[in-house]
């Protein structure tokens, strides 16, 4: 359980195409092995402290003659922001995929005093 102590809770959320390998041929479509595709995700308000941040596939276009691997994660969460990470491997061919993200965390009230 994460506690946020006095502060105010702050909620952000987005979708994000990752990628769109079909048209371009890209290694999720015609790849094979270990794949990963990254994008950069900055919040629009800083939280005090990293967030918690959820993210779900919202969009996928795969393959249906390959077997459907997928895994995709938030990983570096910093309180500006984040890295959406989407990994596929073996003979998986992923044409597209858009995620979609929650961020949970403590934000500053308007009245705290702010040192710097």
């Amino acid at each position: 359980m994460r506690r946020f102590g006095h502060f105010a809770i702050g909620v952000a959320n987005g979708s994000t195409e990752m990628f769109s390998a079909f048209e371009s041929g890209g290694p999720m479509w015609t790849g094979q092995g270990p794949r990963v595709e990254s994008r950069a995700v900055r919040f629009d308000e800083r939280f005090v402290e990293p967030p918690v941040v959820q993210v779900s596939l919202s969009m996928w276009d795969v393959d249906r003659d390959a077997n459907q691997r997928a895994d995709i994660q938030a990983v570096n969460i910093t309180e500006q922001g984040f890295e959406l990470q989407f990994r596929t491997w073996g003979d998986t061919r992923v044409a597209r995929v858009r995620a979609s993200w929650l961020a949970i965390g403590p934000l500053r009230h308007e009245e705290d005093w702010d040192p710097d």
